[in-house]
């Protein structure tokens, strides 16, 4: 029978497929795990089920170089690079490791980085902390990532935090662009099976209508392709709109306050409610209440809503009132 180049609804059906199957074997696992150790135990150690169940499902399908669920449900086989060979042993380990390890390595990094860098205790290493467990390796982590973040000096800490909000982002963007370019190629539909250069034939002659549906979904890449780039272009604009209003900040919050004479005292309504003091440099939010322009400025630097009546806007919504008495 003649071996064709898979395309693009077989993938997905025969990724579809495996997930389901994948999902009844963490639920069963997890379920047993619950029941036999207590449900304490069960969450500190979930993840770790759920990445012995995917494991189980490769290693007895991929790895032994049988096709998974999915594969057989969809009639297509993994082939090396060369496309006329099925994946060597290491290959196939290399997938594994790939599309089930990495994933929750990375996750539990981030997760447990982020954690430790907005924890408002990193300094205090003195204080009790949960000792790491061999048994555990996700709270051996932490404890690793713990140790690593103590070394950091504040600016340090506050520096790294934007970066690794930048790392997440950035790995939110390459799925998606992978997806996209999927569409438009129809050869790899996972992250993992891209690096480690495996891709699948079908083991059926080719239908009628394949081209056309080759076609329809390289529209469809495009059309992600263009949101993406629609998506990054604003969420750019918005980044430089903060960093203006941080500058007009930075700019106006040393301007000497307008004086007050000393036989008129201020009254209830000209004081700003954040500092209790007369308002200096009055600046309205969009929903019109006013305040002084370091103390709402300040307050928009960790809640994006009105003191008063929490309308949420944005920072660059704040208008500077000048001369207004």
């Amino acid at each position: 029978m003649p071996l064709l180049p898979a395309n693009q609804p077989q993938l997905i059906r025969a990724s579809q497929k495996d997930e389901y199957y994948q999902n009844c074997l963490r639920n069963n696992a997890n379920e047993a795990f619950q029941t036999f150790a207590g449900s304490k135990r069960w969450l500190d150690w979930r993840k770790e089920i759920e990445l012995l169940s995917d494991f189980a499902y490769f290693g007895l399908t991929t790895f032994s170089g049988y096709q998974t669920l999915g594969e057989e449900y969809c009639n297509i086989v993994q082939v090396d690079p060369t496309k006329q060979k099925v994946p060597s042993r290491a290959r196939r380990g290399a997938l594994i490791l790939l599309h089930t390890f990495l994933p929750y390595l990375l996750d539990k990094v981030l997760i447990s980085l982020e954690n430790e860098l907005q924890a408002e205790d990193t300094r205090a290493q003195g204080g009790p902390r949960a000792s790491a467990s061999f048994w555990n390796p996700a709270s051996y982590l932490r404890a690793k990532i713990r140790g690593a973040v103590g070394l950091l000096t504040e600016s340090q800490r506050k520096a790294l935090l934007p970066a690794l909000f930048a790392v997440q982002q950035g790995v939110t963007i390459l799925h998606r662009v992978h997806v996209a370019l999927f569409y438009i190629s129809g050869t790899f539909y996972h992250l993992g099976k891209r690096a480690a250069g495996i891709s699948y034939l079908r083991v059926h002659g080719m239908t009628g209508d394949d081209q056309a549906i080759r076609t329809s979904y390289k529209l469809l890449g495009v059309v992600s392709l263009l949101q993406l780039g629609l998506t990054l272009a604003l969420q750019f604009n918005n980044f430089r709109q903060r960093q203006r209003a941080r500058q007009e900040w930075k700019l106006h919050r040393n301007l000497p306050s307008r004086t007050r004479s000393a036989e008129t005292p201020a009254s209830r309504t000209s004081r700003c409610i954040l500092c209790l003091e007369e308002r200096r440099h009055s600046t309205t939010t969009p929903c019109g209440h006013l305040f002084c322009w370091e103390c709402i400025t300040e307050w928009c630097n960790t809640k994006a809503k009105c003191p008063l009546c929490r309308e949420k806007f944005q920072p660059q919504k704040l208008v500077y009132l000048r001369n207004y008495k």
